[in-house]
C-alpha cells in the first residue's frame, strides 16, 4: 500500500508551496487509486488525480466541496454526508454504515464515529490492503471505540490543526473541534501504534518553522515511543 498526501492544508488561509491545497490522501494498492476527501481546493481538479473512487470523512468545505459539480467516479460516504450534499450531481453515491467494513478497489475501509462536529458529523477510516492497516483521522476531538480503531495499526494519520493548545470546545453539551497533535501520539503510545504522520495542518504549522516544528514532533514521539513526521503535499509513503 502506498499513500499519498495529495493535500495537507486545513481550512486556514495561509497556504504555502508545502501546504498548499486541502487536505486529501490518496491510498494507492495495485494500480488502484482511492482518494480520501475532496475539499473546495479540488474543485475542477479531478483529471489531475483521477481516482478510482472517493470516499468521504465529513461534509464541511475542505472535505466535499470539490465534488459540487460532480465526479465521474462512485462516491463513499456516510449518510451524515449524503444529507448535507443531496443536491450535488454525483451519480454513483454508495451508502457506507458505522463499523461495516466495505472494500473500495480491493482496499477494506471501516468507519469509526468520531466527535468533531455536531453539524457535519464526522468519521475516521481503518484502512487495510493486504496485512496492513492505517487509521486515518483528518480532524478529530475523539475516537470513538479507539481501541478497535488503532490495533495492530502500523500508522496512525492524524490531525495537525493545533500543536499543544487544545482547540476542544462544548456545543450544547457536545464536544467539538480539534484535539491537540500532543494528545494524539498520546493515543498512539497507548494502542501501540509505532508510527504517526501529521496532516490536516493548522496556521501553527504551514506559518512556522518547520525545523522547529519537527524537532518538537520528534521530541514528543521519543517521549511515547511513536515515530513521527510532518506531511506535506505529494509526499509519498509505502506502508511496510
Amino acid at each position: 500500500m502506498k499513500l499519498r498526501f495529495a493535500g495537507t492544508r486545513g481550512e486556514i488561509e495561509p497556504r504555502t508551496d508545502r501546504h498548499k491545497l486541502h487536505t486529501a490522501l490518496l491510498v494507492i494498492h495495485n494500480r488502484k487509486k482511492v482518494m480520501i476527501d475532496f475539499g473546495r481546493d479540488w474543485a475542477g481538479r479531478y483529471n489531475e488525480v483521477k481516482p478510482h473512487a472517493i470516499v468521504v470523512t465529513h461534509a464541511h468545505p475542505d472535505h466535499v466541496f470539490g465534488l459540487v459539480q460532480g465526479v465521474p467516479c462512485p462516491v463513499y460516504a456516510t449518510e451524515y454526508v449524503w444529507r448535507d450534499i443531496a443536491d450535488y450531481p454525483i451519480e454513483k453515491r454508495v451508502n457506507i454504515k458505522i463499523r461495516e467494513p466495505f472494500t473500495v478497489c480491493g482496499i477494506e475501509f471501516e468507519a469509526f464515529m468520531l466527535d468533531h462536529s455536531t453539524r457535519c458529523p464526522a468519521v475516521s477510516y481503518r484502512i487495510t490492503a493486504g496485512n496492513r492497516a492505517i487509521h486515518y483521522a483528518p480532524d478529530v476531538v475523539y475516537i470513538h471505540d479507539r481501541a478497535q480503531a488503532l490495533e495492530n495499526v502500523k500508522i496512525y494519520i492524524g490531525d495537525g490543526a493545533t500543536m499543544q493548545r487544545s482547540f476542544v470546545r462544548k456545543r450544547n453539551g457536545n464536544l467539538i473541534g480539534h484535539t491537540p497533535v500532543k494528545t494524539q501520539l498520546g493515543w498512539c503510545e497507548k494502542e501501540g501504534v509505532p508510527k504517526a504522520i501529521i496532516t490536516h495542518c493548522g496556521t501553527e504549522i504551514v506559518t512556522g518553522d518547520e525545523q522547529d516544528i519537527t524537532r518538537k514532533l520528534n521530541e514528543w514521539g521519543a517521549e511515547r515511543g511513536v515515530g513521527v513526521r510532518l506531511a506535506y503535499d505529494n509526499m509519498e509513503v509505502i506502508v511496510r
